[in-house]
């Protein structure tokens, strides 16, 4: 049986509380990571997603290495025992598992011992009225403790845009400020990498205990 994230949460323990963030820093002071808004599940969310590193199930696009660091964020040390989830749409807008059984684009992963889990996907595409996000949601046993999106900057966007299959569209690329949600809570994920050989983005999320 292929394991998925309610089979792997009875194996984590310890419980923190809220948000997630990227963190900062100072030399000669104590560790602070900089909290993140939260924001919205939306309506595309599934408990169901299997346990996997590679969550591209042959969907067409441009590679995306995406690597998420999960840390508290009074001491910005790594914790090893949180449950990342994410989701996104194919490159032509679509979710899997909403009206059928796939789940091409979406996993879940405990973090390792320096609080990461690394997913190998393709670059999200867009559809109507939102900016190319990645949903991402984060766990301490059954305890969720941070649900946000991970937004890409727009010249980025623009670049993926001119390439197949995301060329094939014929839905209007929303921006980033055009995006209502982006406004609440801008979370860029710092991306590097080319169209012809793929993109890697880092991300840390902060948690506070």
């Amino acid at each position: 049986m292929t394991p998925n994230r309610r089979t792997i949460l009875t194996a984590l323990g310890i419980g923190l509380a809220t948000t997630a963030c990227g963190t900062n820093r100072t030399t000669g002071a104590t560790p602070v990571c900089v909290l993140t808004p939260e924001g919205t599940e939306g309506p595309y969310y599934v408990d169901t997603a299997p346990v996997r590193t590679d969550i591209r199930d042959n969907r067409p696009g441009v590679p995306l290495t995406l690597r998420i660091t999960v840390l508290d964020a009074t001491s910005c040390t790594p914790l090893p025992t949180a449950t990342v989830d994410i989701w996104h749409a194919d490159a032509h807008g679509a979710y899997s598992g909403i009206t059928d059984t796939t789940n091409f684009l979406r996993g879940t992963q405990p973090t390792d011992s320096t609080g990461t889990a690394t997913f190998t996907t393709i670059f999200p595409g867009w559809y109507d009225n939102r900016t190319v996000h990645v949903h991402v949601k984060v766990r301490l046993a059954t305890r969720e403790i941070h649900t946000g999106q991970l937004y890409f900057d727009d010249e980025l966007t623009r670049t993926i845009a001119t390439v197949a299959p995301y060329a094939d569209r014929a839905e209007p690329r929303t921006r980033n400020t055009e995006d209502f949600l982006f406004r609440r809570g801008n979370t860029v994920v710092p991306t590097s990498g080319s169209t012809a050989t793929g993109y890697r983005a880092e991300i840390t999320l902060g948690v506070q205990r």
